[in-house]
């Protein structure tokens, strides 16, 4: 037969439908569902002749510019399936659907081979970064001539369209081939060998992908014998190509499975996930290998990255994995995120304890921050960057105490509190109360005032300047500046008692100059020695530092400068080398500057009478 003959035989209409054909009076009959079968029977054997499994007429039906063979011969094998199906509801025991099932299988086997070679030969073409390309919306303008891929030659895509790439032109092309072919198969009953070729080919793509982006199947026994140093690496590796294996390699798996299976719901989805189930096994499973691991504080950092990761692609795993077929994935994820975090609240359950636990008796030198605030505000700041992934995680974690929170410390507690802020105040209520019993180790009662004010002011600061003022809020921040104060305020009092007792309780009054002569040689020595000891103290934050040499300044100025005025005069000179007032109320200043710079031994040597002061004063406007 010739090819136009061949033609006029693949395309004509189909000889029946699904509904009974009822002759027309003024037409001949339908040819019988025997003839049907016979004539489409002698046009497969014509075109398996030439096109078989075993044929080396050429190489593949699919090859080239020209697929109107690759059409012909589905054509045939659809048209010989719809003959076989109308002939067996007459005779299925005939001789003739015995051939013709035995041509069926024949035809299978050629779409089989070009199925797989396919798939091979195209392998590179259809990685899954290379369909999702295609599927992209600068793509989609350029081919929208194209209806579904359908079968067609690359005249017929519109290739000549420049903006599409070489790579795009080829993955179309063996993407509208497998599809052609997939529905034949799967129309003719053959759905399940089809499958099967392309599962075997497309699970290696996959595990190929994974191990090029550094993601490896691991044991949990592997994973904790590992030194955290080696499976820090791994977890950075995870961390660079989860959002490509995600966004690029499973979707656009699914994208290809979802294609070239579009014929069937049921079979794309299964057949995906099969396809999928052992990688995304292996990539959502290793964050729950990590939660697993021997714990530290340190560690939930990286954990939370971990949990932070999984919560931001959540919109895209629960789109390419949302079948039922899928379910194994889902469930491995939401194992992860649940492993995650409850290590995530273990962890900040230990990291109380670990406060509690801490047990230097040793005083910090010069009242200055000890490293215990140092290092727990430095860890709650940075886990205040994690607040609202946190919230979700806290939300499941009760406050580690019955104990109700001081009212003192942090105000009446409301409804609307997040599981965050109560656990963050809690956190820093136990850092205080802390730091509470390690002043108590200083011999001297205002210098464990100085260091609650050094070590308060440091958690304030460290709440302002980090995303902890959005969780503890602008109450919480006035609440304790109000304590800085107290603390400050209780210093002064203590720590400058002696000097203030040299003065008279009315400062006004008139006594005698031998009283004045022996308060001024009092206040002299008081002053002097309250500096000696003060200059090895220390007050880091500059602010703090010259609040309180500021109020010292004025109150003390205040009631040395009206002394100072009143008796003066009045006391003369014991002898011109050892006058009686040696301080005026200018010299407060200079002695002041110099305080809370861990400057001075604090237990020995004496304060210089000079007044120059190698700081800058504050204390200008004071004097």
């Amino acid at each position: 037969m010739t090819r136009k003959g061949m033609r006029i035989v693949l395309f004509r209409p189909p000889p029946f439908s699904s509904a009974p054909r009822t002759p027309s009076p003024h037409t001949s009959s339908p040819p019988l569902p025997d003839s049907i079968l016979e004539e489409n029977l002698e046009v497969a054997k014509s075109f398996l002749a030439r096109w078989g499994p075993d044929s080396t007429t050429a190489v593949s039906l699919f090859q080239g510019d020209d697929r109107d063979e690759a059409r012909q011969f589905i054509e045939v094998v659809k048209n010989l399936h719809a003959a076989m199906q109308c002939h067996a509801s007459q005779d299925s025991s005939s001789d003739k659907l015995v051939r013709a099932h035995d041509l069926m299988s024949t035809a299978m086997e050629r779409l089989q081979k070009e199925f797989s070679q396919i798939l091979s030969v195209n392998r590179e073409y259809l990685h899954p970064e290379s369909v999702s390309r295609v599927q992209s919306p600068m793509t989609i303008s350029a081919r929208s001539s194209v209806s579904d891929f359908e079968l067609k030659t690359e005249d017929e895509f519109g290739i000549a369209n420049e903006s599409i790439s070489e790579v795009e032109r080829v993955s179309m092309l063996a993407m509208a081939d497998l599809k052609a072919i997939a529905d034949c198969m799967i129309s003719t009953g053959y759905g399940k060998e089809c499958v099967k070729i392309y599962k075997t080919v497309r699970k290696s793509v996959i595990g190929e992908s994974l191990y090029n982006l550094g993601i490896e199947k691991l044991s949990f026994s592997k994973v904790q014998k590992m030194d955290w140093d080696v499976l820090e690496i791994k977890i950075k590796s995870w961390f660079k190509g989860v959002k490509t294996a995600l966004k690029s390699l499973f979707k656009g798996e699914k994208i290809l499975c979802d294609h070239v299976f579009s014929a069937s719901l049921p079979i794309r989805e299964s057949c995906f996930a099969q396809i999928s189930k052992a990688g995304a096994t292996i990539l959502f499973g290793f964050p729950e290998l990590v939660a697993k691991y021997k714990k530290s504080p340190e560690k939930i950092f990286i954990t939370l990255d971990l949990y932070e990761a999984i919560a931001d692609l959540s919109t895209e795993i629960n789109y390419i994995f949302s079948s039922t077929a899928s379910s194994n994935v889902q469930s491995q994820v939401v194992s992860s995120q649940i492993k995650l975090g409850e290590n995530i609240g273990t962890l900040i359950t230990d990291f109380e304890t670990s406060i509690q636990k801490e047990s230097s008796k040793k005083p910090v030198p010069r009242g200055g921050v000890h490293p215990l605030t140092r290092y727990v505000m430095n860890y709650i700041s940075f886990l205040s960057d994690y607040r609202g992934i946190l919230n979700d995680i806290l939300a499941d974690w009760p406050l580690p105490t019955k104990l109700p929170m001081p009212e003192s410390y942090y105000g009446t507690s409301k409804e609307e509190d997040s599981p965050i802020t109560l656990h963050f105040a809690w956190l820093i209520l136990v850092l205080l109360c802390k730091l509470d019993g390690k002043g108590e180790h200083y011999n001297n009662v205002a210098l464990s005032y100085l260091f609650s004010a050094n070590n308060l002011q440091y958690i304030v600061n460290k709440v302002r300047t980090s995303n902890l003022r959005f969780v503890l809020g602008g109450d919480w921040i006035e609440k304790h500046e109000s304590k800085i104060k107290l603390y400050s305020s209780k210093y002064r009092r203590i720590g400058w008692s002696e000097v203030f007792s040299t003065l008279p309780a009315d400062v006004k009054a008139e006594i005698s100059p031998e009283e004045a002569r022996e308060s001024f040689r009092n206040f002299d020595r008081a002053f002097k020695e309250t500096c000696r000891k003060q200059t090895s103290w220390i007050v880091p934050d500059q602010t703090l530092r010259d609040e309180i040499k500021i109020s010292v300044a004025k109150e003390l100025g205040a009631l040395y400068g009206e002394f100072y005025a009143e008796n003066r005069v009045r006391t003369g000179r014991v002898s011109e080398s050892d006058p009686v007032v040696r301080l005026s109320p200018d010299d407060l200043g200079n002695y002041l500057s110099d305080l809370f710079y861990g400057s001075g031994s604090g237990s020995e040597g004496s304060v210089s009478s000079s007044t120059p002061s190698s700081h800058s004063s504050p204390f200008s406007a004071v004097f």
